[in-house]
């Protein structure tokens, strides 16, 4: 494989991406797991909100795998393997509304320090397709935690 990027940064690039995809998959059922229970006055609008984010998100993964494996690597794709790399903490439990949106905010803001923490590598080594991917990926993932910490004010 030669697309202008060594071997090593390839593999470091996608195991970053990797921790993403793990994150973003976690988020995305715990996100589609309290659009279908969430509960009390703000049911609509947030039964609303929350699909519309998980919806981005199933789309998201996709990517994500497909640029892991533009890379020449092996994206991950068990819950066992996500369980191991993700951040985002999963839902035991149906918490209130309220508390649905705090837990959310607090993975969108982890799914935006794992893009983060990939970006410079892959700016090092000049991929600038996985460096869009992620600009794109923190830029959806600060709307959606700024959205909801708003109704939390």
């Amino acid at each position: 494989m030669d697309i202008g990027i060594e071997e090593k940064d390839r593999k470091a690039i996608s195991e970053a991406l990797g921790r993403l995809l793990a994150d973003t998959y976690t988020l995305y059922l715990k996100t589609h797991n309290f659009h279908w229970n969430v509960t009390g006055p703000l049911f609509n609008t947030l039964h609303l909100m929350f699909e519309q984010q998980y919806t981005e998100m199933a789309m998201a993964v996709d990517g994500i795998a497909e640029r892991i494996r533009a890379l020449g690597e092996f994206a991950p794709g068990s819950y066992a393997v996500f369980g191991k790399l993700t951040r985002v903490e999963e839902a035991t439990n149906v918490p209130d509304a309220e508390e649905m949106m705090r837990q959310l905010v607090k993975g969108h803001e982890t799914v935006v320090r794992t893009a983060r923490e990939a970006f410079p590598r892959a700016g090092e080594v000049g991929d600038e397709p996985t460096c869009d991917l992620l600009t794109q990926r923190m830029q959806v993932h600060e709307k959606a935690a700024w959205m909801l910490r708003s109704m939390l004010a």
